[in-house]
């Protein structure tokens, strides 16, 4: 059975034979920050949001149910927010690659920003799902600055547009929103030219998304990082493909190692623990992102009973009313 360094020396190989390395990331390259993916059991963003008594755990990233309620979503996004965590070793392996003119892309569809952090620039980066970098007003549109959301936030207040009073929400992609333009103009200029494709972290079920490490050139050197086999990679498969079903970061501290970068990759990394003040565990913050839903769920349950309650109390009101009333009739019928 071939180890993890059999598996990605040929990674490696391209990579110092001047190849340039396109990424293409899920949420499970951000887990090892302590920010939980979407769908894993129990531990996912959605099984989490379930203690909300949401609608319908996506109803959170829904656009239409945001426009009704945006709390559910800031709540989220309080513990979400770019600056709660800080990036993983495998961020800091894209930084790594562009520093030594290696990277050609990074497609992600995290909105965490963490590609940021670590110090990969703006002009590599398509955040396809968006991200908390800018702010916009869901009915005019007028932009709201960054200071600006994070001062409604702190003060546990939902931001309104200064303009039309309507809610502001962060440029993340929500249900019901189309992709941002650069998406799309990004890969009809990336795809012909993707020389190795690293697939790291993510399920490959969100289109168009997940059409993306199919459509790359056959030449293409493809390469998955994940728990499983998912999209092209387990339903048209090139035999060329690497597969390593391996933790992100433990695939970035082995490609670093056959890169001779083992050493930078824990200076930046060990940079960023301190900068970023990561002295809370994984487990910590996930126990943060639960309590803080459970807590929400309690209040709207409360809220619940408490209408319940007070229906019930009119009710009982009305039919105190309806027996005095037929009561009386009966009296006067007596008479």
């Amino acid at each position: 059975m071939p180890t993890l360094d059999d598996i990605l020396k040929p990674v490696a190989d391209a990579v110092r034979n001047g190849k340039k390395v396109t990424f293409f990331n899920g949420a499970g390259i951000s887990t090892g920050a302590g920010i939980p993916d979407f769908r894993s059991p129990d531990t996912g963003l959605y099984a989490n949001l379930a203690k909300l008594n949401l609608p319908f755990a996506e109803a959170v990233f829904d656009i239409d149910f945001f426009k009704e309620d945006p709390k559910p979503f800031y709540t989220l996004a309080e513990e979400l927010y770019p600056g709660n965590f800080a990036p993983t070793k495998f961020h800091y392996l894209i930084k790594l690659l562009q520093d030594q003119g290696s990277l050609k892309r990074v497609y992600t569809q995290n909105i965490d920003t963490l590609e940021r952090l670590a110090g990969v620039e703006d002009k590599y980066i398509v955040e396809a799902h968006g991200s908390f970098a800018s702010n916009h007003c869901v009915d005019c549109h007028k932009e709201m600055t960054t200071e600006t959301l994070k001062s409604y936030m702190k003060d546990k207040k939902i931001p309104s547009c200064q303009h039309c009073e309507g809610y502001v929400k962060p440029d993340i992609v929500f249900f019901g929103e189309g992709l941002p333009v650069k998406f799309f103009d990004s890969w009809e200029n990336d795809c012909d030219e993707v020389e190795v494709a690293i697939v790291a972290g993510t399920s490959l079920t969100v289109f168009p998304f997940a059409s993306l490490p199919g459509e790359v050139n056959k030449k293409c050197l493809r390469v998955l990082v994940n728990k499983e086999k998912v999209g092209a990679f387990k339903h048209e498969p090139r035999k060329s493909d690497i597969i390593a079903l391996h933790d992100c970061d433990v695939v970035a501290e082995k490609l670093c190692a056959l890169l001779g970068l083992d050493d930078k990759l824990n200076e930046v990394y060990d940079k960023g623990k301190n900068k970023y003040n990561r002295a809370e565990s994984k487990e910590t913050k996930m126990h943060e992102i639960e309590d803080k839903l459970k807590e929400e769920a309690h209040l709207k349950e409360e809220k619940r009973i408490s209408k319940v309650d007070n229906k019930q109390k009119q009710i009982d009101a009305n039919d105190k009313d309806n027996e005095k009333e037929l009561e009386q009739l009966i009296d006067k019928l007596k008479i």
